[in-house]
């Protein structure tokens, strides 16, 4: 399978569903306290932000995002010169006027074609006792994915630092979906920390609301392990903090969503931190009790409509959601998944272990996933798929508008690019994501939209 998705590759890429390296912007800026420096053209990080948040959800920019991010804005008489002398007086000016904590500055292509010292300028304010980091992140090193892991290693190594002190038995640091690309990033990491929570658990969430901004990230290499839940990204951050403050890892592949599988997460969490597990056995009966006295009531409706809903699925979208949403749905509503393409592009050393998980969605269910960054060719990708006579749903994004259209489905948003619709704190994951994410699906059936 994997050298028949390698033949998918294109040399140029309609309706892109990723940003650039630099997109890690809205890394820093989902820290609280965190303040991106943009030191690049004046056209790339606006980009990054219509692409990854105002055009994916409406999601905001916080305090430094937007058009409030400090920028170079690299032009021609940097080019030539050098614009290290710029970037010096930017740095100095965000922190006279930036409210922040920690300030990373993100180098895109022009920076690092030219071969600026971006390190030397930021040292002399690490020196001095400011909390600045930079981060090499050109578009040409990758998507705003790896731009991601290379932020978030950049602040272990330069802020963070060496520890050699004791380590928290119940604390973890949670590496899980990437701010801002993952539309519903906000309310999925609140649900997931109240699972962890509840389980007995303190978690490192770093990102969003619920985080404590730069103490968290002090705060790392005392965590007894990491628990990285994605197929592929966060990966990389574990294998190399195992080495550095000598961290076991933990790595779930597939966001656990609704009851079976949100229980089945806690308790391999738990019996990987070796704690024990009354605290976590009540909870989980608790969250179980609740999540089927409302799905008993929903059973009702599905009884009565079951005729005209649908009964086979496509998903369209990063890998993450793609296999966590996929498995919800055929292994716990009982949905036949009929074509799932994978648009995210992870590393070719990744895909092996994420196709075997869709041979193992369920019992008796099994597809083939392929792997297409490129837009228009997962599209005609998707108008192969046979829906049968049901009606066809699309979990995706906004690009597979045209093709619902098409084909008379339903489209549900749920991957970069959203711009149909505005997402605040949503979560489609765990035991409360779960039935929002029932509510949405079947308010689309009966809505007909």
């Amino acid at each position: 399978m994997a050298n028949e998705n390698k033949k998918k590759k294109s040399s140029t890429i309609v309706h892109p569903r990723v940003g650039c390296a630099i997109g890690a912007a809205y890394t820093v800026a989902a820290i609280p306290g965190g303040v991106p420096i943009a030191n690049c053209g004046p056209g790339c990080v606006d980009k990054q932000y219509f692409g990854l948040s105002f055009n994916n959800g409406y999601q905001g920019s916080g305090i430094a995002g937007g058009g409030d991010m400090p920028s170079v804005n690299f032009g021609e008489n940097e080019v030539v010169f050098g614009g290290t002398k710029k970037l010096d007086d930017l740095i100095q000016s965000s922190l006279k006027i930036v409210k922040g904590d920690l300030f990373v500055v993100l180098t895109g292509c022009s920076g690092e074609l030219i071969g600026d010292n971006v390190g030397a300028v930021v040292k002399k304010y690490q020196d001095q006792g400011y909390n600045v980091v930079y981060a090499d992140t050109a578009g040409f090193k990758g998507n705003n994915l790896k731009g991601h892991e290379i932020v978030v290693e950049a602040i272990i190594d330069q802020f963070v630092g060496e520890y050699k002190g004791r380590k928290r038995k119940k604390l973890i640091n949670l590496w899980f979906e990437v701010p801002y690309f993952n539309t519903n990033w906000r309310g999925d990491y609140i649900e997931l920390k109240r699972i962890l929570e509840g389980a007995g658990f303190e978690v490192n969430v770093l990102f969003g609301p619920q985080s404590k901004g730069i103490s968290e990230w002090k705060n790392i290499p005392k965590a007894a392990f990491n628990l990285v839940v994605s197929p592929w990204v966060g990966l990389k951050t574990a294998k190399y903090l195992e080495k550095k403050y000598n961290q076991p890892y933990l790595h779930i592949p597939v966001i656990p969503v609704g009851e079976e599988a949100t229980s089945a997460f806690i308790r391999k969490v738990v019996e990987f931190a070796g704690i024990d597990n009354t605290k976590a056995e009540a909870f989980i009966a608790q969250e179980a009790h609740e999540y089927y006295y409302f799905l008993e009531h929903f059973s009702d409706f599905f009884a009565e409509y079951w005729f005209g809903l649908p009964s086979r699925f496509a998903t369209v979208g990063d890998s993450a959601y793609n296999l966590a949403l996929t498995k919800f749905l055929a292994d716990q509503i009982g949905l036949q998944p009929v074509k799932q393409i994978i648009t995210d592009e992870p590393p070719e050393k990744y895909r092996d272990a994420i196709a075997d998980e869709y041979h193992n969605l369920s019992e008796g269910v099994d597809v083939d996933v392929e792997f297409i960054e490129d837009g228009y060719l997962a599209e005609q990708s998707l108008r192969q798929a046979d829906f049968g006579g049901s009606v066809p749903l699309i979990l995706g994004s906004t690009w597979e508008g045209d093709v619902a259209r098409e084909i008379k489905g339903l489209l549900l948003e749920v991957g970069t690019p959203v711009s149909e619709e505005l997402v605040i704190n949503r979560s489609y994951i765990g035991y409360h994501g779960a039935l929002t994410l029932l509510e949405r699906i079947y308010t689309a059936t009966v809505d007909g939209k």
